[in-house]
């Protein structure tokens, strides 16, 4: 039930900040030039997908795998195959227990032959059983590489599996490996000093987003069945959006961040960071979403129906912040279609929204992430400021291993965390009522439609220039909110749109009930095109 909440209004920008915002506009600008004139429009091209099986949802494939009409094996193989083919083009897979796997597959065969349990408690028990997934080089699976980007982890390997691969294992799914991140998961372009750089498969001289870059990848490329993430400030959504999926993050607590690298000191974190699925096939979230919350699946009650026709839609084109980019008018007008498409079949008229406080996302979401360790204590032996300058100048000679957006990161969070400062105190009280503003707003049955970024897949290294683009996805993790990245097709350039779904507390359905709705209204997932499609 919404209460009411003593409306607090965000201070005016000072002109420190206006000069520095159209300063970065002017440079945006002159920059993209000389990205394209450096990069070029096509990059190197992928072959296509033969197999009919990785074009299917993920509860398709297992219950395919459970009749018997394909084996596990089968299933498994195509995507050993597909990993294979691609990875070389991509680079967005770094390990593998294969061997493991294949043993697996057949054991899960060898079950459903026995004829020892029925379809039905299989669907119910073990729903996933033989299907092939991955995850990301920060969430522990045992045996693989566990490095989560960072070279002073580059020889370390997972003693242990993360809750969430626990699940989904009991619930009869398969790992396989796991895929590549940035340097300790902060930044939205998948690059490290141990793997290197991930390529977009739509645009080889495009980003693929970040921390779950490596992951975006695999789903789009079709190398497994379905991928889990983590996000906290949009890396589970920018990858999803950057590379034409479907990826979610859930509710705040709604699944077990234990396992993952790093290992949270401050609990107050947990609020932000979140686990999630990421599939090419919106159907497919709902069930994997039942599967990795565990008993708190209840609280999501994920079956009960969603009538669409019912729903309150809002929507906002920007967050109007001054440090990020105007989002481009294809997203403008993809949105629009979307609530055009509301309007016309379900006769849901969407109220368009101008929420001021998102204007200051920015300040809010470096004010929850603030703790007690420094970002440089994570990769550097030496977290001292002089050694962060050092490490700087050792990083443009090629003598660095670290990268040089970790090291500028680690150099702007030497700051103290002093929970009782004004500035600090002030964006947190920001922060607890724009919650409640979006909880006011959405009530039981409303929906929020909000860019996922605002602009298509930049160059690599173009982040560089647009630091705080992250920041529609960023502000939703501050808020605590379920949000769903949602494909809308290819711009003109051949390069994935889409936009978020939000969703009030546990109301995780609504957005995956929306996601499959404009997935039939506008194609979900498309193939990247491959070397035979283009000519």
């Amino acid at each position: 039930m919404s209460t009411k909440c003593v409306e607090m209004k965000p201070k005016p920008f000072s002109l420190k900040m206006r000069i520095l915002s159209a300063l970065r506009r002017i440079l945006d600008a002159l920059t993209c030039v000389l990205f394209k004139l450096y990069y070029g429009t096509r990059g190197r091209k992928l072959p296509r997908i033969n197999d009919d099986i990785l074009k299917q949802p993920a509860i398709e494939v297992a219950r395919k795998i459970r009749t018997r009409e394909v084996s596990s094996l089968e299933v498994l193989n195509t995507c050993i195959r597909r990993i294979k083919e691609t990875n070389p083009v991509t680079n967005y897979f770094i390990d593998n227990r294969f061997e493991l796997a294949l043993k697996e597959a057949k054991e899960a065969d060898d079950l459903i032959r026995s004829g020892n349990l029925t379809e039905e408690y299989l669907e119910r028990e073990k729903p996933f059983l033989g299907v092939p997934f991955t995850t990301k080089d920060s969430i522990g699976v045992e045996g693989l590489h566990f490095t989560a980007g960072i070279t002073l982890r580059k020889h370390l390997r997972a003693d242990k599996d993360a809750d969430v691969i626990k699940l989904l294992k009991n619930s009869g799914a398969i790992i396989i490996g796991v895929t590549n991140i940035p340097e300790m998961c902060m930044w939205y372009e998948t690059y490290n000093c141990i793997h290197g750089r991930t390529l977009n498969p739509y645009n080889t001289t495009r980003i693929v987003g970040g921390s779950s870059g490596g992951e975006g990848v695999m789903q789009a490329v079709g190398g497994s069945i379905f991928g889990i993430g983590s996000d906290i400030g949009g890396s589970i959504r920018m990858p999803a959006y950057f590379n034409g999926i479907f990826g979610h993050k859930p509710t705040r607590r709604a699944v077990s961040n234990e396992g993952q690298y790093p290992q949270l000191k401050n609990d107050d974190v947990n609020l932000y960071l979140c686990i999630g699925p990421m599939t090419r096939f919106a159907v497919d979230l709902k069930h994997i979403q039942k599967v990795i919350s565990g008993d708190y699946a209840k609280k999501l009650d994920l079956d009960k129906p969603v009538d669409i026709g019912k729903l309150k839609v809002f929507y906002q084109f920007s967050n109007g912040a001054p440090l990020v980019s105007e989002v481009d008018p294809e997203i403008k007008q993809a949105m629009e279609k979307v609530v055009e498409h509301f309007q016309q079949k379900h006769n849901v008229v969407a109220e368009e929204k101008k929420i001021e406080w998102l204007k200051r996302s920015q300040a809010i979401w470096f004010t929850t992430m603030k703790n007690e360790v420094p970002f440089a204590a994570y990769i550097m032996e030496n977290p001292s400021l002089l050694s962060n300058v050092i490490e700087i100048f050792k990083n443009i000679l090629g003598l660095s291993g670290n990268t040089l957006i970790g090291l500028f990161v680690a150099l702007t969070d030497h700051e103290k965390f002093d929970p009782e400062s004004k500035k600090y105190r002030y964006f947190m009280e920001a922060r607890d009522y724009l919650e409640e503003v979006f909880k006011n707003m959405l009530g039981d049955n409303g929906v929020f439609l909000f860019p996922t970024h605002p602009v298509p897949a930049p160059y690599h290294n173009q982040p560089m220039i647009r630091p705080m683009n992250f920041m529609y996805t960023a502000i939703i993790n501050s808020l605590g909110f379920p949000a769903t990245a949602v494909p809308l097709g290819l711009n003109s350039e051949g390069l994935p749109i889409g936009i978020q779904v939000v969703a009030n507390f546990n109301n995780d359905r609504l957005c995956f009930a929306v996601a499959e709705e404009l997935e039939k209204a506008f194609g979900g997932w498309v193939e990247p095109q491959s070397s035979e499609q283009r000519t």
